[in-house]
């Protein structure tokens, strides 16, 4: 059991502070994202660090979870903090989550989604994102696709 798991036992629903690590996993103009089961809503691949991991190794696994693929190798994209990062869970759950990206085109292995928190995984181009987008995702996309105009 995780952490946060174990401490969800003795506070509840009430707010925690959460440090997580994400990737935009990026190929042939398009993003990775997966349709999320508890809210139906589009996001990136991204969770909470656990007790020993450095942010990369979060970042790793929870491609590696949520995806099935493993990363090669990632480069720090962006940090963020901010009102955008509260967010209430379906259950009840209230979190504060700084998140810490990545950018990732290096990866190996078959798409494999994680039948316990992801509906769907879907390749979309950047210039056709879902409209339904996890709400603390969008900062992060915007700053992503405003990078990739000044790269090209």
């Amino acid at each position: 059991m995780s952490y946060i798991s174990e401490l969800r036992k003795k506070v509840g629903h009430e707010l925690l502070i959460y440090l997580g690590a994400g990737v935009i996993v990026y190929q042939d103009h398009r993003i990775l994202f997966q349709e999320r089961k508890d809210n139906g809503a589009w996001a990136l691949h991204a969770g909470g660090i656990e007790v020993g991991e450095d942010l990369e190794q979060t970042a790793r696994r929870e491609l590696f979870e949520e995806t099935g693929l493993k990363a090669g190798e990632l480069q720090l994209f962006g940090v963020y903090s901010g009102m955008d990062r509260f967010m209430t869970y379906p259950n009840g759950d209230q979190v504060y989550m700084p998140c810490i990206y990545y950018r990732c085109s290096d990866f190996t292995g078959s798409l494999l989604k994680q039948d316990a928190e992801v509906r769907q995984l879907h390749w979309f181009d950047v210039d056709e994102l879902p409209v339904s987008l996890h709400l603390p995702n969008r900062r992060p996309l915007e700053d992503f696709i405003k990078w990739l105009h000044e790269e090209n």
